[in-house]
């Protein structure tokens, strides 16, 4: 059970957007512990390579249990190279049954510039219906603001960036600082 009496780790929008043959995964750099921003240039977009299969992940959630996804995920990909979706599965399954992995806190949005999911610590691996996904505590911002753009002349890149500009002017826990990466096309 929860200490609520402890402020908790807050912040984090991670968006992702495909359009146009391309995948863009953006994240803003904000970290708070209860009211005050501890960090406002943190990364939580990152580009991985496992045997040279390139793939682009971004995290909400503690940081360290995201770390420790992460590298869960680039063994899967090194099992099963271009296989994302299967890594995916197999990090779910994972995560779900195994004792340790369960109390990490964390959600991981993941692309290899063809398929986009959402990973998260119930075991789901889900792609989303529109080709936009978001997570973290500005997420649900950030994916309104893109599917109403999604049909405009913006690229991907355009659509990711103005709806984490509209999110950090709506969430208190995430900023404009951005880390954004491309894949695919």
């Amino acid at each position: 059970m929860a200490d609520d009496s402890f402020p908790g780790w807050h912040g984090t929008t991670i968006i992702g957007v495909r359009k146009g043959g391309k995948v863009v995964v953006a994240g803003d750099g904000q970290v708070s512990l209860g009211q005050t921003v501890i960090k406002g240039t943190a990364r939580k977009v990152r580009r991985l390579s496992p045997g040279g299969y390139d793939v682009v992940a971004g995290f909400a959630g503690s940081t360290a249990d995201a770390f420790a996804l992460l590298e869960r995920l680039e063994a899967k990909l090194e099992a099963t190279p271009g296989q994302l979706q299967r890594a995916c599965v197999e990090l779910a399954k994972d995560w779900r049954t195994d004792k340790y992995l369960q109390k990490l806190e964390a959600m991981l949005i993941v692309t290899d510039g063809s398929d986009l999911y959402v990973i998260t610590g119930a075991g789901d691996v889900l792609e989303p219906e529109h080709d936009v996904t978001a997570i973290g505590s500005g997420g649900n911002y950030a994916l309104a603001a893109a599917r109403a753009m999604m049909d405009s002349d913006r690229d991907a890149e355009a659509i990711a960036r103005r709806a984490m500009e509209i999110a950090a002017d709506i969430c208190v826990y995430t900023n404009g600082n951005l880390t954004v990466e491309t894949i695919g096309g």
